[in-house]
């Protein structure tokens, strides 16, 4: 059977079971048979996407609408650029996902859903069947790609392969050009489909599948180039890892850098003019090229071209030309000198960015994914947020670390709430602080930015699907989720990951803190570690580095949200402001509970950073005691297995705010020292998710039994009318989802696709695969 006969006929048989009843053996595990049933069918239900899968609108049409002419047009190209930058993505995901989206792309582009749905009646699909394909082709566009960017587990579509072939072969499109769609769909039908354990998840060597790296790339691997990047003070943020052997079975690596530029080209930068070419290293050879996604950023940059006529300042002419130089070049340095300007390009109206930006996906934690967003700035909500930035240096005061492990100067961020027009990547956060470049925040400063619109349609849960919580609980998480998640949200990426120093020693041998003389309050020592040269947070912390920050930010939230003045600046005062604390806390601890799902029993590892960070709270607050935090197994009013979290509200002063200010000063006193040693045992000791601890792994089936799946977004599309860019705007639905994409390449799909698959062809190898143009 393929991955949706397995997961119905698992279904099957546990609909048949849900009235027996629940008995507990000798080790604490549920009676065998039903526990296995729940497991099995918690294990395969991660891999399709349910037919009911929640959609929404990204609704910025208002906010548009109040722009110039001038903002619009600037909005629109910078839009185009992130769109086109965001197909990279499908090349950082799997080696199927480039020719996966030309088929599905050309299949409903030759005949829009509503057409294409009395085709697959015709051929003996069932309704059932064809909303699976909308939804697996909705889930794809809205992830780039078909591993889910919140959790990197891959899902397979829930209709027959059988049924879906016969539909292709039935389509106008196949009609159209029969040799160029069955080149295709030879090329994807078994990727598209299997479910074999390395291709479940996203990971390195044997952990999963990454295409970061060539597929015989091990974390020895990995290491080996990152010290070599360090020695060369080469950033690994824009590039691939490829590995091959010789004639004679020595080994050679090619660090592939992203740009516009192929090898040979004479726009070398001065600080890449010695970067490229061979050289020998620990008495390996290593070869430093570029022209990753070439025909790609080709069009990111000329659509940042066109934005720079419109831009307001020249701040933002500067950013564009920088960021243009970058993915031209394949200067990261570029890059740098770009987000300098975007710095300090203080309260636009539209607010951009661009480029590689998170680490999250890159299973050594190095290599940004491809991101772009345009926004335009909220007024009222962004005046609460400049609030909390004026109050910023007080509140940083009272972090429970000593004065000099925080940054000489607080630089007082923008701190903006914004509506989406355009988020290009795998997925589309609630917040964002950047840049990432550490140089950059500690001299220069950075941003904050909420996303409004997503907060406001993202996070909204309707009561009856709501789990883990008790019927008073739900009453008041309903009413104070939204604006305790505003709360959080602010804390998080403003005083989170803009607060704290790192110790760092440059190249001239200078130090940015008094060596002699400042004293590890976890030891009481002398500082005997911190950064060296060429050293960064990513690439000393590698692994653990996006989990562990996202926990520390995390832990500033829950640890500053109980500041009376801090729920006074978010309009919360009273009894009221004691719900959204609580709620807060609660949240958090009930996020523990869910992060379960993105844990991967048979390889150890954590899919999702932010998950990971959230269930090690979970696991301070429980060894916090004294009954602070419960987590409890039941059964549901179906008849189910099920679980309650629990937090009691009057020891969130006495018993959980301590908890996580030591916490949070270790979390902190490691990152400022470099003391990766101590950090990575102690967070991967709360990571650890075992049976005989709180029996996390019976509840992970539970997690996954009653998970409810992330909401997917439609986004409008931009298109210039005469003088006027006029909005596309499109149904919450998965076909609305599927005409927004289809719709955004409009003046060039047939030879953005080609290029697309030429690239995908060209790096084909690497992967074991097969591919005919």
């Amino acid at each position: 059977m393929n991955g949706a006969e397995v997961y119905r006929a698992h279904c099957r048989s546990v609909l048949t079971m849900t009235e027996v009843p629940i008995a507990t053996g000798p080790s604490g595990r549920t009676d065998t048979d039903r526990d296995t049933v729940v497991g099995i069918m918690a294990a395969t239900s991660q891999y399709v996407l349910p037919n009911d899968l929640p959609v929404a609108l990204l609704d910025c049409e208002e906010a548009f609408s109040l722009l110039s002419a001038e903002e619009k047009l600037y909005t629109h190209y910078l839009s185009r650029a992130s769109f086109y930058g965001g197909l990279i993505v499908l090349f950082q995901t799997s080696p199927e996902s480039p020719a996966i989206y030309i088929l599905l792309n050309r299949l409903f582009r030759a005949q829009e859903p509503s057409v294409l749905h009395g085709v697959a009646q015709a051929q003996g699909m069932t309704n059932e069947d064809y909303q699976a394909l909308l939804v697996y082709t909705a889930g794809f566009f809205a992830n780039m790609g078909n591993y889910k960017s919140f959790g990197d587990t891959k899902f397979v579509p829930n209709v027959p392969k059988e049924k879906l072939e016969k539909l292709l072969r039935a389509s106008e499109a196949f009609t159209k050009d029969p040799e160029g769609m069955e080149a295709l769909w030879k090329m994807v039908e078994g990727g598209m489909y299997s479910l074999e354990p390395q291709e479940k998840q996203l990971g390195l060597g044997d952990h999963g599948i990454s295409t970061y790296f060539s597929a015989n790339c091990t974390l020895e691997d990995a290491e080996l180039i990152q010290k070599f990047l360090d020695s060369k003070s080469l950033s690994a943020y824009n590039t691939r890892l490829f590995k091959t052997e010789d004639d004679g079975g020595r080994t050679k690596y090619e660090v592939r850098l992203a740009s516009v530029s192929k090898e040979g080209s004479e726009d070398v930068s001065s600080d890449l003019s010695k970067l490229l070419g061979q050289f020998e290293f620990e008495g390996h050879e290593i070869q430093v090229t570029r022209g990753d996604y070439s025909p790609l950023l080709l069009r990111v940059r000329e659509n940042l071209e066109k934005a720079k006529v419109y831009a307001s300042n020249e701040n933002q002419r500067k950013m564009l030309e920088e960021y243009g130089r970058s993915f031209q070049e394949g200067s990261i340095q570029a890059h740098k000198e770009g987000s300098k300007y975007w710095v300090q390009d203080k309260g636009p109206i539209v607010e951009s960015y661009i480029g590689f930006i998170e680490s999250y996906r890159d299973p050594f934690g190095s290599r940004g994914e491809f991101e772009g967003f345009v926004a335009v700035v909220n007024k009222l909500v962004s005046a609460r947020f400049a609030q909390l930035v004026s109050a910023a240096e007080r509140l940083v005061a009272s972090l429970p670390w000593p004065s000099t492990y925080e940054k000489d100067t607080f630089l007082r961020p923008d701190f903006t709430s914004l509506d989406v027009v355009t988020f290009s990547g795998s997925g589309i956060p609630a917040g964002i602080n950047i840049p990432n470049y550490d140089d950059i925040r500690q001299s220069v400063g950075f941003k904050n930015v909420s996303l409004g619109n997503v907060l406001s349609v993202g996070y909204a849960t309707e009561r009856d699907k709501l789990t883990f919580l008790s019927e008073e609980d739900k009453d008041v998480f309903i009413k104070c989720r939204g604006p305790s998640f505003e709360v959080q949200v602010g804390l998080h990426e403003l005083l989170g990951h803009g607060s704290g120093k790192l110790f760092v020693q440059d190249e001239k041998g200078t130090f940015n803190f008094d060596k002699e003389n400042i004293i590890n309050p976890e030891t009481g020592e002398q500082v005997r570690s911190w950064y060296k040269p060429g050293e960064t947070w990513d690439s000393k912390f590698s692994t653990i580095a996006s989990s562990y920050e996202e926990c520390r930010a995390e832990c500033v939230g829950l640890y500053l949200c109980v500041s009376e003045e801090v729920l006074r600046i978010f309009g919360h005062e009273s009894q009221e402001a004691q719900d959204v604390l609580y709620v807060n806390w609660l949240n958090m601890v009930r996020a523990g509970l869910l992060g379960l799902e993105y844990y991967t029993p048979e390889t150890g590892k954590w899919r999702q950073a932010h998950m990971q960070a959230r269930f090690v709270i979970l696991r301070v607050l429980l060894e916090a005691g004294e009954n602070f935090v419960t987590v409890a197994q039941k059964t549901g009013s179906d008849g189910r297995p099920d679980a309650q979290v629990s937090l009691d509200r009057s020891k969130i002063m006495s018993v959980g705010r301590p908890a996580i200010q030591r916490f949070l000063q270790k979390l902190q006193v490691y990152k400022s020292t470099a003391d990766v040693d101590r950090a990575r045992d102690m967070y991967d000791g709360y990571s650890k998710v075992t049976e005989e601890e709180h029996k996390f792994l019976t509840l992970r089936d539970i997690v996954i039994l009653r998970k409810e799946e992330r909401k997917l977004f439609v986004q409008i599309n931009t298109r210039i009318t005469g003088d006027d860019v006029e909005v596309l705007r499109y149904d919450s639905s998965p076909s609305g989802l599927i005409l927004s994409v289809l719709q955004r390449f409009y003046n060039d799909e047939e030879e953005l696709e080609k290029d697309m698959l030429e690239l995908s062809c060209a790096d084909a190898s690497f992967w074991d695969k097969q591919c005919s143009r």
